[in-house]
């Protein structure tokens, strides 16, 4: 066996110890077993063999038995035990730089931190800034790292990829060749996951703009140049395609570019059925070129209406475009105001009337405060008491802040039996409810989180349930839900469910929306703002409700606060008299 696998072995034995907190001596025995295993000239098989590994300086007994596991397995029982106790994730975030063995064994016990994509929520939801041992230097430290492990992982969020594309975009616009450019592919779609960027432009010199794209400041290697495509890597890890395509091409090169394969191909097959033939290029009857201007001409032509960038997935969105109908779907200026924020009250890094000036500087009309419970200790979950103090100094704000109003709410803990983290008397007191799981799930099969979460929706106190999966995207998957369960049992009970519209969750995922849509269901498009940069996330979560096809009429949200008020309350009191 290869001396630097047995190194790397002990390596990641001394690592796997100092995750569990073991016996500091014992860890630096392993690291220097290590150190040792790659300079000795001895053939450590052939010791192992004999029973003479201990020959080596370093390695007592007990280390040879692991060794000698190793050689033989390619593991040791002591391993296999240690990787049973320690989660995967929790090696993993030991990449990100500044995070070592201690620091890393304090996210996973204090925090229950147990992946990279968890400590990066945790940081934007100022978690650590209070933690023994890190404070907000280690935070933003921790913060840059992650950013640059995510560098080249290949896949992005959505906010990652439309900053890219709109600083590619940008440097396209200082070509003067260039007539028109615009964002395609799954970036203008608004997907939740991008894995590159596709941008279209229009030129009759395509190869200035090769030259002029290629040598972009961001880019830092070219994968491809031809005379009218061309692929590059930017700084951010990111790959860049560039289709360049003439002004009458245009409309049909950004139509072919955005859609996804499975929207294509029925568009190619409904043009066919009229007799026409349609590619990236146009639109052909016979030898004839039907000319259309822009894309809503391409849909006119076979006899559809608008269909909006976000819903191009064949998911329905043809058939209803059908006879020239267009689709009201929610927009950013549909909403009003915004529930589901968080202050110094518990993790958040802002006062409430901070929060409250920026959501009145946006154009808002209230915000819905939903600190975290009492069983959040993680996060600074308030007592009865606190949240009650909090809602004393909403009363004061409200008489200060003119033309604006501030609701009470909480985000509630989902305990083990489906319970919230308060006693009624205390929850009536509130606006609104948010019901949410936190903790306990990673071990629980799909019957018992659905049960839980429908438990929850049952308590006439849950105005909304929160993230609805608990997934955080690029690392932490979903927990098992039953969705349509949840979905009928919240339309049932009149009880809202979250778009959580922080690109890390964008949970409830699009795909589910058609079936709150099919069961008379609403949802509440939420921030989950740490601080006030946060409540911007409000526009991923319009962009992912009109994927799922949500009229305004089905967003909380979307209703002023004279009229929100009126709904919370009468809601209460409906589920109250059940």
């Amino acid at each position: 066996m290869d001396k630097a696998a047995i190194a790397e072995f002990l390596e990641e034995m001394a690592l796997l110890k100092g995750l569990m907190g073991e016996n500091e001596f014992k860890i630096r025995a392993y690291g220097a077993a290590a150190r040792a295993m790659l300079t000795t000239e001895l053939d450590p098989a052939a010791l192992a063999a004999a029973g003479e590994l201990h020959k080596i300086k370093g390695i007592g007994k007990h280390i040879e038995a692991n060794i000698t596991a190793f050689i033989s397995s390619g593991s040791s029982p002591e391993m296999d035990e240690l990787h049973s106790t320690v989660p995967p994730g929790v090696l993993e975030m030991l990449r990100v730089p500044g995070v070592g063995p201690k620091k890393a064994r304090a996210l996973w016990t204090e925090l229950g931190i147990s992946s990279v994509s968890e400590l990066e929520y945790a940081c934007a939801s100022n978690r650590l800034a209070d933690l023994k041992g890190f404070g907000d230097k280690s935070q933003k430290n921790i913060m840059e790292g992650i950013a640059t492990l995510h560098k080249f992982s290949g896949r992005f969020l959505l906010p990652d990829a439309q900053a890219t594309a709109h600083a590619m975009l940008d440097h396209l616009a200082t070509e003067p060749s260039v007539k028109i450019a615009a964002i395609a592919g799954s970036t203008r779609r608004s997907k939740e996951i991008i894995k590159d960027v596709d941008l279209v432009a229009a030129s009759a010199t395509p190869e200035k703009v090769m030259d002029h794209f290629t040598f972009g400041p961001a880019v830092t290697s070219v994968l491809s140049k031809g005379t009218t495509k061309a692929s590059v890597m930017t700084a951010e890890g990111m790959q860049v395609d560039l289709r360049v395509v003439s002004e009458r091409q245009f409309p049909f090169a950004l139509h072919h570019f955005t859609g996804s394969k499975e929207h294509n191909t029925a568009m190619r097959s409904r043009a066919l059925s009229m007799g026409i033939k349609m590619n990236e290029y146009g639109l052909f009857r016979g030898e004839e070129r039907i000319e259309c201007a822009d894309e809503r001409e391409i849909f006119n032509t076979l006899g559809l209406g608008y269909i909006p960038p976000e819903r191009r997935e064949n998911i329905g969105e043809i058939s209803e475009a059908e006879g020239g109908a267009e689709p009201e779907l929610v927009t950013y200026k549909d909403i009003r105001g915004i529930f589901h924020l968080h202050t110094t009250a518990s993790d958040g890094v802002e006062s409430l009337e901070t929060m409250a000036k920026a959501c009145m500087d946006r154009g808002w009309e209230y915000m819905g405060v939903a600190e975290h419970s009492r069983a959040a200790h993680y996060a600074g979950g308030l007592s009865t008491e606190a949240l009650l103090r909090q809602g004393e100094e909403i009363d004061r704000l409200n008489k200060k802040l003119k033309g604006f109003r501030i609701f009470k709410g909480v985000e509630s803990d989902i305990l083990e039996d489906g319970a919230l983290d308060y006693p009624d008397d205390v929850l009536a007191q509130l606006d609104f409810v948010i019901a949410s799981i936190h903790t306990r799930f990673k071990k629980e099969d799909e019957a018992r989180v659905t049960r839980r979460l429908i438990a929850a929706a049952m308590s006439p106190y849950t105005t909304i349930i929160g993230h609805p999966t608990g997934r955080l995207l690029l690392s932490r998957e979903a927990y098992p839900v039953n969705m349509p369960q949840l979905i009928e049992a919240c339309a049932a009970n009149e009880v809202i469910i979250e778009l959580n519209a922080n690109p890390q969750r964008l949970d409830i995922d699009w795909r589910e929306l058609a079936a709150v849509r099919r069961a008379g269901g609403m949802i509440s498009i939420n921030p989950d703002a740490h601080r006030v940069h946060g409540l911007d996330h409000v526009k991923y979560g319009v962009t992912t409700a009109r994927k799922g096809g949500v009229k305004p009429g089905m967003v909380l949200n979307t209703m002023g606060a004279d009229k929100v008020a009126a709904f919370l309350a009468d809601l209460r009191a409906r589920r109250l008299a059940r």
